[in-house]
């Protein structure tokens, strides 16, 4: 069945503009004149509809007027609507004006046309209105004959703003969706009692158990793209405690370009309940940075590097060059990234292994990247424990390459992301990393240009990750491991900690470490808790947490500062800096590093974890760590004792 009349077609909406328009101004002379135009005003109204008829239409052409949908039209189309009519008199009126000046015995009066405006806009808005509202009420009455309600989900809204009225929208206007909004949850007072879009606002988060009940709510749609961890995670555990289901919204660090859809709802997952509140990345200093520029990013297939690659990619640059050695996982984003890719950006797929210094500086020779991302490393850190000489050789010397590689070829920006387990490490990977800063701190210096180390924590999401691990062992039925109850970890999306990267690339001068702000700790019993119950599950019912012990290298609480290191905000708010990095290189670091490459290639693993004492002098195996029962979440730890100094100066 047919909602509409085919009036919806577009040259039927040409062919009435075209008749209502000289009607209109007729019926513009009738008002004024009060009475039949005649004579000289009969010739002024016929100069006028002859000007001013093609002069709408065309603009009416050009501004896309007659390609829109008008049956979903919006406020959006209206305010374009009245524009195109306001340009087209603009343009018409001096010209009816001049002609019937120079034209004997016509008239035409001067109020004329600002009346004729009036009644174009009517004309012009007026049918276009009745296909909306016809296609709106053809839509609502066969919602109340049943022919879409029958097996229609109902859902509640939690968040009455502009994502959540935008999914009660898509929600009206689309019933083939299945889902019908039968209220709004909000807890701005202001907003009680109101309706928006025909769905009211019938009270706050505190009453999904009571709503739930009473609507015969199948789903709570969470629609708060900006809400922070504590009230994602305050929502769901109301939500469990009704024993609804819940769909998601993603944060606005996923939502990277603002877009709010229907078909992003998802279920809620550990990254919502972990969410921090989201500060605005200053894109265009970004963009302005790469665009147009030749960039590089090592590690290109791989959880980070892979991210890094999107977001570059929507600053336009010349030329990226993805640089990876897993064949496979560079094929996987090359095939992603050729969809997105803008037409002017040139996309480069280069399979090779960072420890081959000749092969990278080939590279570099060939493509003369300007900017380069460094996001290649071994990162798991008992494997690394097992093969010392891998983490070093990978690490160390492959970071060297690259950097001596991109002095070379004068790269004016270089970008190493390094890990929070460079500080104070406590394993073979830290140690690494924690010379691989001091190797981009030496090259700073020695250039002169802008080449700095990111240091963030654990990224949810990313291969080798917890998450992953602990999503097995649901699945598989548990036990979730976890090596000691006071484990804790800092966390953060992979999107959210590629922007800052991006933002700490504009920020660096050259020989900094920029620390990302990566709000409270986590500890990682509570990360199994919260999944085994985002699962549907209950601890020590379905599932068992079993405690393991401390595995090689690791140690219960990361540090982002090196003991020395003098650090300050920047003007990101996410963004902490020291700026003294480079200021503690050893003087004796290119002969420790000739001295550790030998050993690695030696695979001698004692002068090699020597030689790496004497890099980072802090670094040390940790101690045994006796079992304690879990505390509870709120004890679990404090605010880290960098920001309470920053809060203190």
């Amino acid at each position: 069945m047919k909602l509409i009349p085919s009036l919806t077609r577009n040259r039927y909406f040409f062919f009435l503009d075209a008749m209502l328009l000289p009607l209109m101004a007729y019926v513009s002379f009738v008002v004024r004149l009060d009475d039949l135009p005649n004579g000289n005003a009969l010739l002024g109204w016929l100069i006028l509809a002859i000007i001013a008829t093609p002069v709408h239409l065309i603009v009416f052409r050009h501004l896309g007027i007659y390609s829109r949908f008008w049956r979903y039209a919006s406020i959006d189309e209206l305010l374009l609507l009245i524009f195109a009519i306001s340009l087209a008199m603009l343009i018409s009126t001096p010209a009816a004006l001049i002609v019937t000046a120079i034209t004997p015995f016509a008239l035409l009066p001067r109020s004329v046309p600002v009346i004729f405006f009036f009644f174009g806009l009517t004309a012009a808005i007026g049918p276009r209105l009745i296909t909306r509202i016809r296609w709106h009420r053809a839509t609502v009455k066969r919602k109340s004959r049943g022919e879409l309600t029958c097996n229609m989900q109902r859902v509640l809204i939690m968040g009455a703003g502009s994502a959540g009225t935008m999914i009660a929208r898509e929600l009206r206007d689309n019933p083939q969706l299945g889902m019908v909004a039968v209220g709004f949850l909000d807890d701005d007072p202001l907003k009680q009692g109101m309706h928006i879009y025909g769905v009211p606002v019938l009270g706050n988060r505190y009453d999904i158990p009571r709503l739930a009940r009473e609507r015969q709510a199948h789903y709570v749609i969470i629609a708060m793209p900006s809400a922070s961890g504590k009230d994602i995670r305050s929502i769901v555990e109301l939500c469990e405690r009704t024993k609804v289901k819940t769909k998601i919204m993603p944060g606005l660090y996923e939502m990277l370009d603002g877009k709010v859809s229907v078909n992003q709802l998802r279920n809620v997952q550990i990254e919502d309940l972990l969410r921090r509140p989201p500060v605005q990345t200053d894109l265009a200093a970004v963009h302005q940075l790469l665009s147009g520029k030749r960039v590089l990013v090592t590690g290109g297939g791989g959880s980070i590097g892979s991210e890094l690659c999107r977001q570059i990619l929507r600053a336009s640059p010349e030329e990226l060059i993805i640089l990876g050695h897993g064949e496979n996982s560079v094929f996987t984003i090359e095939q992603e990234l050729r969809r997105i890719a803008p037409p002017t950006t040139k996309l480069s797929m280069v399979i090779a292994d960072i420890r081959f210094a000749e092969r990278i500086m080939h590279i570099f020779e060939q493509y003369r990247p300007e900017i380069v991302f460094h996001a290649a490393a071994h990162k798991h850190v008992p494997l690394m424990e097992l093969h010392p000489s891998e983490a070093v050789t990978n690490n160390v010397l492959g970071t060297r390459n690259l950097l001596s590689a991109a002095i070379q070829v004068d790269v004016s920006h270089f970008v190493m992301i390094s890990s929070d387990k460079a500080v104070n490490p406590t394993s073979v990977m830290g140690a690494t990393k924690r010379v691989a800063e001091l190797l981009v701190h030496e090259a700073a210096r020695q250039s002169g240009r802008a080449y700095v180390a990111v240091r963030f924590g654990n990224v949810l999401g990313s291969r080798g990750s917890v998450v992953l691990t602990f999503k097995q062992q649901i699945a598989a039925g548990g036990p979730v491991t976890v090596t000691h109850p006071d484990m804790c970890r800092f966390f953060m999306t992979i999107p959210e900690a590629v922007q800052l990267t991006l933002q700490a690339s504009v920020l660096g001068k050259g020989g900094e470490v920029f620390v990302l702000d990566m709000g409270e700790p986590i500890r990682i019993v509570d990360l199994a808790r919260d999944m085994i119950e985002l699962s549907g599950l209950q601890v020590g019912r379905d599932i068992d947490i079993v405690f393991t012990g401390l595995r090689p290298g690791e140690k219960l609480y990361e540090e982002l500062f090196v003991e020395g290191e003098e650090y300050e905000r920047t003007t990101h708010a996410k963004i902490v800096i020291a700026r003294n990095a480079s200021q503690l290189v050893p003087r004796t670091l290119a002969d420790q590093i000739r001295i550790l490459e030998m050993a690695a290639l030696n695979d001698d693993t004692t002068v090699l974890l020597r030689t790496l004492h004497r890099l980072v002098p802090t670094f040390k195996r940790p101690t045994p760590m006796p079992m304690n029962e879990p505390k509870p979440r709120e004890q679990a730890v404090g605010e880290p004792l960098w920001r309470r100094q920053l809060a203190s100066d």
